[in-house]
């Protein structure tokens, strides 16, 4: 046996870790392009900084030393513009980065930003962006109930599936609503029952238990309640019950 390994009732208890999920297309262009826009306004910012250092340099003069023939020299500034020479800072101009382009899965074309892959991490542009069908959005209620799904497996199963936040139409007061692209929720849903059989076969269990249920709760209600005719006067019970012919009746 490996020494290692932990041994008795502390075996098993430490928590696993799951591998970490690997980057979509989407999100590892969408780094990379964060990536490339910091390196283009350091560069712009070096640039701005080297202007004005060109700008407020001086112009260096440059003296030449004539011998005045009595025993001394005389420094004589050069007047001319081919004499007078200025030192220039010379910047080197920074390299043009093209960003890296995300290619719609409906169109086919490239694009760089959109509502869908920032919200879902969904490569489609937002003019194929369909709202009504094929891009509609789901609460979070709706998402658990039809495909049974619980929070956990909404929140906590890797990856968490991606919602956003909408003001409650009802009553803003309750709080935010979770809206989810039902796209992606089918999938989940998958991964959680495994089949289309075993989602539908959960679906009529839960069925028949409510059902069930909702029995109970009916035969304890009426078990509860006391015979009619015991709520009844007595004086009243031949009233209320059928007319009955004898025979002598004419």
């Amino acid at each position: 046996m490996d020494p290692s390994e932990p041994q008795g009732p502390e075996a098993g208890l430490g928590p696993q870790r799951s591998p970490e999920p690997e980057l979509s297309a989407a999100m590892r262009a969408k780094i990379e392009r964060n990536r490339q826009q910091a390196v283009m306004l350091r560069q712009a910012r070096l640039a701005s900084r080297s202007l004005a250092a060109v700008e407020g340099a001086t112009s260096a003069k440059i003296s030449r030393t004539i011998d005045s023939g009595a025993g001394f020299f005389i420094e004589e500034e050069e007047c001319g513009e081919e004499e007078q020479r200025t030192r220039k800072v010379v910047h080197q101009p920074a390299p043009v980065i093209e960003p890296d382009y995300l290619l719609c899965d409906d169109c086919q074309k490239p694009f760089m930003d959109s509502y869908l892959s920032n919200s879902f991490d969904l490569s489609v542009c937002d003019k194929c962006r369909d709202n009504e069908e094929k891009h509609k959005l789901i609460s979070r209620t709706e998402a658990k109930q039809h495909y049974l799904l619980k929070d956990c497996d909404l929140d906590q199963r890797e990856p968490p599936l991606r919602f956003t936040l909408k003001k409650n139409p009802h009553n803003p007061t309750w709080g935010d609503m979770k809206l989810y692209l039902k796209l992606q929720v089918p999938k989940r849903c998958m991964e959680v029952w495994g089949s289309e059989e075993a989602l539908e076969e959960a679906k009529e269990t839960r069925e028949e238990n409510r059902e069930t249920q909702k029995q109970k709760r009916f035969n304890k209600k009426v078990k509860g309640r006391p015979p009619v005719l015991a709520q009844i006067p007595r004086h009243l019970h031949n009233e209320l019950s059928p007319h009955q012919h004898l025979q002598n009746d004419p």
